[in-house]
């Protein structure tokens, strides 16, 4: 007999994870803060990876929904210089192992996986506690509590399960986003679409980087990178839209127009996305009753992995409860194990270490150089 699972946050991991419980016939609800699917953004594109994100879909039995979505010519990839130079054209050819989805995208055939009513809609947590024996309380901001005998947090960076098996907190960890969206691109913005292309473009340099990916229609989503202290960002006033955008812009002061673009012609106020992360190597000892996973279980900076490592989390954690329905520690301590040794691996773009993308030494010819020994 299948324990309940409660699961906090309707994320892509704790969706998976309900998923795939789903299908196994396990008994699941999901606790989700956000008032309904549609009460914010859900952010840009996604490479969802052959290796692990899309081993979690086949687990969740929705790779005919998946395939639904892919956005063709998406993983064409384009290095620029800074005085606009194209040193790297790679084109989608259809054999790449990251096609690329809209989050949104995503999300909507997860949720649409599931029965009505297994997402409990505008249940933000404000604390949880252990009741002893393996039992857990969940208390929401307006009052209410559940109690659970195998609780998961999938509720992100600041996870209010967290605090039962770990006293680690996320730190800055140097580098932040400015993200702009450019509308209409190739008829209102044909130069930076052009620069663009049909896939990714990456225009590197020490301490700072654009990228920018062609989205659904032509829509551009321009991403800055900039390694800074916080201090730094906390001085630019982003209420101030042109005054923000100014700012930012002048870090690439004599750089092309083409790219500068993507940065003062954005259609919407730039949003500053500061970057978080739990400790390298993150884990915790073993708990009864409850576990983490994805950015709850270990938060890293943007590198490509993270939504493919939540959905792989949840994919591995529901098959494993499935598999151990009368012993819920074995299946906590199997996820756990394959979790924290998946987690520790370091982070890599077209199979280089991302430590090496973002050093001192980082430059468009760098990042090719690494990309080509690193393919060879």
């Amino acid at each position: 007999m299948h324990t309940p699972v409660t699961i906090i946050g309707a994320g892509l991991g704790g969706l998976t994870l309900a998923r795939v419980l789903h299908v196994r016939g396990v008994p699941v609800t999901v606790y989700e803060a956000e008032s309904s699917p549609s009460a914010r953004t859900q952010g840009g594109m996604l490479d969802i990876h052959d290796y692990n994100g899309q081993l979690a879909l086949k687990a969740a039995g929705l790779m005919n929904e998946f395939h639904a979505i892919v956005l063709e010519g998406r993983q064409a990839m384009r290095v620029l210089d800074r005085d606009g130079t194209v040193l790297l054209d790679k084109a989608d050819d259809g054999t790449g192992g990251r096609p690329e989805v809209q989050r949104s995208e995503l999300r909507r055939i997860l949720l649409d996986s599931l029965p009505a009513g297994t997402v409990r809609w505008g249940r933000k947590v404000s604390s949880t506690r252990a009741l002893g024996e393996g039992r857990y309380e969940v208390t929401f901001v307006d009052g209410c509590t559940v109690s659970t005998n195998l609780l998961v947090g999938a509720d992100g960076a600041w996870s209010r399960v967290r605090p039962l098996l770990s006293t680690a907190t996320p730190e800055y960890a140097g580098t932040s986003f400015v993200e702009t969206y450019l509308f209409d691109a190739d008829t209102r913005h044909p130069a930076a679409a052009k620069a663009v292309g049909g896939g990714m473009l990456i225009a590197p340099a020490p301490g700072r980087e654009i990228f920018a990916h062609r989205e659904s229609g032509d829509t551009l989503h321009t991403y800055v990178a900039l390694a800074r202290p916080q201090d730094w960002f906390d001085a630019i006033d982003f209420t101030d839209a042109a005054a923000a955008t100014a700012r930012i812009a002048r870090e690439f002061d004599g750089w092309a127009p083409e790219l500068t673009a993507l940065i003062t012609d954005g259609d919407t106020a730039p949003v500053l996305r500061p970057h978080y992360a739990l400790p390298t190597g993150h884990r915790w000892d073993r708990v009864p009753g409850v576990t983490l996973l994805g950015d709850a279980a270990h938060l890293a900076p943007p590198n490509g992995e993270g939504a493919n490592l939540a959905l792989l989390d949840g994919a591995e954690l529901g098959q494993a409860i499935a598999a151990h329905p009368d012993d819920i520690e074995a299946a906590l301590t199997e996820y756990e194990q394959a979790m924290f040794l998946r987690s520790a691996e370091p982070a890599t773009f077209e199979g280089v270490e991302l430590s090496e993308i973002f050093s001192g030494d980082n430059t468009s010819h760098g990042l090719i150089d690494m990309i080509t020994e690193k393919g060879k």
